[in-house]
Formats: C-alpha cells, sequence, structure tokens
C-alpha cells in the first residue's frame, strides 16, 4: 500500500531548500483543493476520508503497520504518512502544510504548535541505545566509551529531540564527547553508522532494531533515564477533525499498543 502522495514527495524531496519546500508546500496547498485531488475527506459521492499523518522519523517503520491496521478497521478511512525530524515537523505545521495529525519525539517540540493542535496524548515511548558497526569491532560497552579519543562518534543536533535527550544522558552519566558530525533526526545518526562514517551513534533503540544486521546494539541501562516519549495530536486546522481525534485516540487503543510494543517503543 502506497502511503505517499505526490504533494508529501514533493515536500520530502524539498526539505534541503528553502526555496524548494516553499515552492513545494504551495504545490501541497494546491492539490489539497483542487476538486478530485483525493487529499482530503470525504467528497461529495461519499469517498474516502483521507488522513494525513506528519510523524516524526523515528516512528517510520511502525507507522505503515499502524495505518494498515486502521485502515482495515475503519473503512472509508485512509492514512497518508509523511516523515521528517520533529523541528521539521514544526516548521511544516508552521507553514501551514496541509494535515490532519502530528506526532513528535517530544513533549517540548509538541509545546511548540501548541496553537496548531489540540490537546496532545502520549502514545509511546522508547529508550537511547548506542548503533555500532555488526559484531561491535570497537568494543563499545556503555557510555563512557563514547568519550574515547579516536572513537568517531555521531550524535544528533540539540534542536532534535533525540539529540537533547543524547545530552540529557551524557551530561548525567559525566561523559564529554566531540561528535564528528550533528545530525538532523535518528534516522540519519543511524546512516552514519551503517555506512562506516562513524563508529558509533546514539540512537533510539527501536532504530538498531529496525535495521537488522546492518549494525549492532549496546543498550544503555542510562537510555532509560531520558524519559523519551511521543505525543501526537489532531491539528485544529485539519479539514476532518472528527477523524483526526479519533485517530490519535485509536494510538492508544490496545491494537496499536500492541503493534508499537511489538516494534519495540515502551508503554506511554
Amino acid at each position: 500500500m502506497d502511503h505517499s502522495s505526490p504533494a508529501l514527495r514533493a515536500v520530502a524531496a524539498a526539505r534541503s531548500s528553502p526555496a524548494a519546500l516553499a515552492a513545494a508546500l504551495l504545490f501541497a496547498s494546491a492539490t489539497a483543493c483542487a476538486p478530485g485531488s483525493g487529499s482530503g475527506g470525504t467528497d461529495a459521492d461519499g469517498g474516502t476520508t483521507e488522513l494525513t499523518v506528519l510523524a516524526a522519523s523515528s516512528l517510520t517503520d511502525v507507522s505503515a503497520r499502524l495505518a494498515t491496521r486502521y485502515e482495515r478497521t475503519h473503512p472509508g478511512t485512509s492514512v497518508r504518512l509523511s516523515f521528517a525530524g520533529s523541528q521539521e515537523l514544526v516548521s511544516q505545521v508552521r507553514q501551514g502544510l496541509p494535515a490532519d495529525v502530528v506526532v513528535t519525539a517530544d513533549a517540548a517540540t509538541m509545546d511548540a504548535v501548541a496553537e496548531d493542535t489540540e490537546t496532545p496524548a502520549v502514545i509511546a515511548g522508547n529508550e537511547l541505545a548506542v548503533a555500532v558497526a555488526p559484531g561491535n569491532p570497537e568494543n563499545v560497552r556503555g557510555l563512557r566509551d563514547l568519550g574515547r579519543d579516536g572513537l568517531k562518534v555521531v550524535l544528533a543536533a540539540p534542536e532534535v529531540p533525540v539529540g537533547r535527550y543524547s545530552e540529557r544522558v551524557l551530561d548525567g552519566a559525566g561523559v564529554t564527547v566531540t561528535p564528528v558530525s550533528r545530525e538532523p533526526s535518528t534516522r540519519a545518526v543511524l546512516g552514519k553508522v551503517r555506512l562506516g562514517e562513524a563508529d558509533a551513534g546514539l540512537v533510539y533503540r527501536t532504530d538498531v532494531m529496525s535495521a537488522g544486521d546492518a549494525v549492532s546494539a549496546v543498550d544503555l541501562p542510562e537510555g532509560r533515564d531520558a524519559a523519551v516519549s511521543y505525543p501526537a495530536a489532531a491539528l485544529s486546522g485539519s479539514r476532518h477533525p472528527a477523524a483526526a481525534a479519533e485517530f490519535v485516540r485509536w494510538l492508544r487503543s490496545q491494537p496499536a499498543q500492541r503493534l508499537l510494543r511489538d516494534a519495540g517503543f515502551t508503554r506511554p
């Protein structure tokens, strides 16, 4: 099932360029309003209600399964997914990208769009882990090893939720890390390790699980102190406010929670 649309693909491809992003947003708005475009809700013929969900990149893998399950149990509703770092989601909401629901990777980011959302609900939690090359050739055993001379470590930028969580646990452990790069999302950190451009990176435990044999994980007892949470909220500008609110409510239901647990997310 294709959970993307031309408008959302245009926005995703344009994120690296402010000018291109602005153009893509205009395209998204135009297609959202175009008759017969299929980008919003029940049409005059009683067609499908289409919900657009903006979600943090760490939810990429599980969200497709959540969308499929929701569509199966809610006939007449389809779910379109668009992923980005949480700080990018804030920009998209503020710039008026047509959407119905937003899910971020921390409460602070959700607070930044409080004027544009209904009351959020936390749908899941997560933990931090260190992603390393398969087999852990650098013998990384914990946070303190990330401060070793010569070890190439990549972290997320402090503007990103996983970057803030990483700084919190590193500061708590008294570990100073000089990263070789600061990345815009947890998936970008994971990508650096997978490509061999870094020896280790702090990511969410679910990211390492999703990578399979491409990386190994070093679990962190301290990672549980980061209190990672995923709030979801219906957007005030949604064309389908009742359907958006129902989707957020469903994310806390037993079927949705079971899928999240199976993907490694913790309870809200």
